[in-house]
């Protein structure tokens, strides 16, 4: 295949670019079941150990966007395509404008700023190419990294729904944020990345 020219592509910046899920990423998901702090933040449980036909399963599933669950799934890479998390767009609203994302960075790249770039990528898609106009989403209790992620993407802390998670022996509270298409227009204009 002849080399890809990536230097006008819509889903990538500087340093991350988002593709779709392939077979191959199985591994990836698998290793990252291992990483129990990680699983308890996104899942909101503890699940049964991974297993290989489950990460298989999940990457086959999800490959090309082909996903029945109404997610679209994408693989978060370098651009040097190392694979370094998972991103999806969910709970689509198209009548009321509403949508939330799911984002896991793996262990070693987390604390770089990749999460918060492979989000903008996201949010501009969904509110300049799907038209939705409100991005809601929830941090469980304790998740620091997220939360911090949420307040630099310049969403608002909206409220706090109380001990809705029964984890590790202890009910934990989900954080609330939201971020409307004005404001995340606003906030790329503060930080000279759309004018």
């Amino acid at each position: 295949m002849r080399e890809i020219d990536y230097s006008n592509y819509y889903w990538q910046d500087d340093e991350v670019r988002l593709r779709a899920i392939q077979a191959e990423d199985w591994e990836s998901c698998y290793i990252g079941g291992f990483d129990t702090p990680a699983s308890r933040f996104l899942q909101c449980a503890i699940e049964l150990p991974p297993t290989v036909s489950e990460a298989k399963k999940f990457a086959e599933e999800n490959a090309d966007f082909s996903s029945t669950n109404r997610r679209i799934m994408f693989t978060i890479e370098h651009l040097n395509a190392e694979s370094i998390g998972g991103i999806n767009l969910n709970s689509i609203d198209e009548r009321n404008g509403t949508f939330s994302i799911g984002i896991v960075i793996d262990k070693q790249y987390r604390g770089k700023g990749y999460g918060t770039r492979a989000m903008k990528i996201l949010l501009k898609y969904a509110f300049f190419e799907r038209r939705l106009n409100k991005f809601n989403d929830y941090v469980l209790e304790g998740n620091e990294g997220s939360a911090k992620m949420m307040k630099k993407l310049g969403c608002v802390q909206e409220g706090v729904r109380r001990q809705v998670w029964y984890i590790n022996g202890q009910y934990l509270d989900s954080i609330l944020f939201g971020l409307t298409k004005d404001e995340f227009i606003e906030k790329q204009k503060e930080d000279g990345e759309l004018k």
